[in-house]
């Protein structure tokens, strides 16, 4: 038996080759699938079959491209009722792969259709080796049961079973889960990729919880906040998704067409350059999602979905990888990218914005000088309680689309995240529904707090805890 683990940062999604000798299969495939194909070659291995273990809610997976390109077979929940042509599964089902027998539970909880593939290599034992447990069980956490809040009790007493049914697993089963630290499919996943069931059983927070109404209600309170992607990843997954070749290409526009496109009531501009490069200079109205790991998910979970999107960017090579973040999590409208960047665009004499930058030292003065100028920290409320500048406000940058009414647009905000790319993201929105003296602080807390700055945390009581400097 042989495992090939792939993971994509941000998402914190992880898929899998599951190889024999000659043939092999892919767990929970991501969009783009050149990776497996790759793999495979290398490996001198045929792709036979393609598992999934639920219908994601976090990304748009890549079962149908996959299966295209190699003619493999795709394994789906029964209970899923997947729209695609496909093979049902349900608990007790088994198939093989070469000397691989796979047997299938049912397990849900973090969704309603979910399963878990036990894998068994029988060219060595006849005891169960591995398990592809998808969202239900992660390192040091488990699946969380409230993206249906319908019936995320009853999804969280379902969980409690499947999670003890997985625990009678032995020991040394080893654990290969769909996500890792990062995941918002979880509430605190450990940074280990892989573990065991005899570990998890001892170690888990969650499977330390032995009465169910004590795990229903710590698995229903205090979740993170689902990026909105989650609402409608599931059913694209469910229908089969459009297959990337047959997405559309972003057609290179120069300046004065790209300006007349962003126009349209059903187009948006997306700016995917660095935030300092946008508060340089930016297309009117346009939205700061700088290229980083953490494009998909925010891209996912504040871009309109049914809007074309036209992207400006620093290099082509930016543009690519913007392409494929933006597959991920279902935006597939991309249809046009700025020729020539922003340098083309400001030799065109078209109107251009800023978002004024400002350093850790200025911030500290603004602070010291107790002016109107109002501190908005767009990180979560879990690193706002962490620790947060005296009399800062706290509202999450996403959450900025509509909350952006509680903020006067009369007082100065300077907008403060970790670092600065969340911060340019929430100084976009808050441009485009009128706001003018906006800051963005460069490095964000991080740069803050190097400096030595005073800031204070709930576990103190409000009290500041005493500066390293200034």
């Amino acid at each position: 038996m042989f495992v090939q683990q792939f993971f994509v940062n941000g998402l914190a999604h992880s898929s899998y080759l599951l190889g024999g000798a000659n043939t092999c299969t892919i767990v929970d495939p991501r969009r783009d699938v050149d990776i497996y194909l790759e793999a495979a070659k290398a490996m001198e291995m045929k792709i036979t079959h393609i598992l999934l273990t639920h219908l994601h809610a976090d990304f748009v997976s890549g079962f149908m491209d996959l299966a295209e390109k190699t003619g493999a077979e795709i394994y789906a929940p029964k209970a899923g009722k997947c729209e695609f042509e496909h093979i049902d599964l349900s608990e007790g089902s088994i198939f093989r792969i070469e000397d691989l027998a796979v047997n299938v539970l049912e397990t849900p909880g973090h969704t309603p259709e979910h399963i878990t593939y036990v894998v068994t290599d029988l060219s060595r034992s006849e005891d169960p080796a591995a398990i592809f447990c998808g969202d239900v069980l992660f390192v040091g956490d488990v699946g969380r049961p409230d993206l249906f809040p319908d019936i995320a009790r009853k999804l969280a007493s379902e969980l409690y079973d499947s999670l003890h049914k997985i625990i009678e697993l032995p020991d040394y089963c080893e654990v290969y889960p769909a996500h890792g630290a990062g995941s918002l499919c979880g509430r605190a996943i450990g940074a280990k990729r892989t573990s065991t069931v005899g570990y998890e059983r001892r170690n888990n927070y969650a499977l330390q919880l032995k009465d169910r109404e004590m795990f229903i209600k710590s698995l229903i309170t205090d979740m993170p906040a689902a990026p909105d992607h989650f609402s409608r990843s599931s059913a694209i997954n469910r229908k089969g998704p459009e297959l990337v070749r047959k997405l559309p290409a972003p057609m290179p526009l120069e300046p004065q067409a790209f300006w007349q496109a962003a126009q349209r009531s059903d187009t948006l501009v997306l700016d995917v350059r660095s935030y300092d490069a946008f508060g340089g200079q930016h297309v009117p109205g346009s939205y700061s999602i700088m290229l980083s790991a953490v494009l998909s998910t925010f891209a996912g979970w504040i871009l309109p979905p049914d809007k074309d999107i036209l992207l400006v960017a620093s290099a082509k090579e930016q543009v690519q990888e913007a392409l494929a973040a933006l597959r991920r999590v279902g935006l597939d409208r991309a249809k046009g990218q700025l020729s020539g960047g922003m340098f083309a665009w400001a030799k065109a004499g078209l109107p251009i914005e800023h978002v004024c930058l400002i350093s850790a030292g200025e911030l500290n003065e603004i602070c010291a000088a107790g002016g109107d100028t109002l501190i908005l920290d767009v990180r979560s409320a879990d690193e706002f309680s962490a620790g947060h500048i005296k009399r800062a406000v706290n509202i999450p940058a996403p959450d900025l689309r509509t909350r952006h009414a509680e903020l006067d647009k009369n007082k100065p905000i300077a907008v403060i995240c970790t670092t600065g790319i969340r911060a340019g993201m929430a100084c976009s929105i808050l441009k485009m529904n009128g706001f003018k003296k906006i800051y963005n602080v460069t490095g964000g807390m991080t740069g803050f707090n190097t400096a030595g700055y005073t800031t204070e945390c709930s576990p103190c009581m409000a009290a500041p805890h005493l500066p390293a400097k200034g």
